[in-house]
């Protein structure tokens, strides 16, 4: 799959060296500008990976217009996706290792984990994730995945901090029961902290990271509890995304655009 918008192209990595700059802008955004821990040997090479990486499509979003034809230099965006297909003929899930996906898997509907999202800092607050988006939306349509979901992440590990926006997502977005996934027993922190009537809720939406608010728009759920991820410096939660239950408004906006007359496949 290509899409094409001005400068920018969005498709699936297609070779090692591809995967590798995804691999080293994930270092630069979750390495050195978030704190996470990477192994001795990722620390050298400038990597950020793991043994799931060979599992997933990696969706890249290419600067066309980028000053040197380095793939570092070009590759400002990426996503990675995995299909249950192929979860359940690898490794299985990322999100396996925090969660208890089994209200998921049950649904025996196709499913979509993802995660490593990023865009690099120039080109954030534009249209590059937009963008992402769209290429994710036509990878969706092409595979006739139902659901989505993936863990997302507040930056750092403070609850109290964070006590906020994890009670309203708890309170108002919660997955309903057929498809609330709970974080894994010997993790679990409960997103309960405080009563909704107690809630800042500006404070809260302005604590709340950009691609988490954009998944809770187009109709997003979470699971319950969230997991603490020390060696990420995050605090993790497990979002949902149903498509037969997308806000119609949203549904319609990102298949027409998905689909429309700009993209060339």
């Amino acid at each position: 799959m290509i899409m094409d918008e001005g400068r920018f192209t969005v498709r699936l990595a297609e070779t090692d060296a591809e995967i590798r700059a995804a691999q080293r802008l994930r270092y630069r955004v979750f390495v050195e500008e978030m704190g996470a821990t990477p192994s001795a040997e990722d620390r050298a090479l400038g990597l950020e990976r793991d043994i799931f990486d060979p599992y997933f499509d990696h969706l890249l979003l290419i600067d066309r217009a980028a000053p040197s034809d380095a793939l570092d230099e070009r590759v400002i965006g990426v996503y990675r996706l995995m299909r249950g297909s192929v979860a359940r003929t690898g490794r299985g899930f990322y999100g396996a290792t925090e969660y208890d996906l089994s209200a998921l898997e049950d649904q025996g509907r196709e499913t979509l984990e993802l995660g490593r999202s990023c865009i690099a800092p120039a080109f954030r607050g534009g249209i590059a994730m937009h963008l992402l988006w769209m290429g994710l939306a036509r990878y969706v349509l092409e595979r006739d995945i139902q659901i989505l979901f993936g863990v997302a992440s507040f930056h750092g590990t403070d609850l109290e901090a964070l006590a906020g926006p994890l009670s309203l997502l708890h309170h108002e977005h919660m997955a309903p029961p057929d498809l609330r996934v709970r974080a894994l027993p010997q993790h679990y922190v409960s997103m309960d902290r405080m009563p909704l009537d107690q809630i800042d809720r500006r404070a809260a939406m302005r604590a709340t990271p950009s691609l988490i608010k954009g998944y809770i728009r187009l109709g997003g759920f979470v699971g319950d509890g969230a997991y603490v991820d020390r060696s990420f410096n995050t605090t993790d939660v497990c979002l949902i995304m149903d498509t037969t239950r997308m806000q119609q408004r949203y549904r319609d906006y990102y298949t027409r655009n998905a689909s429309g007359d700009q993209v060339a496949v």
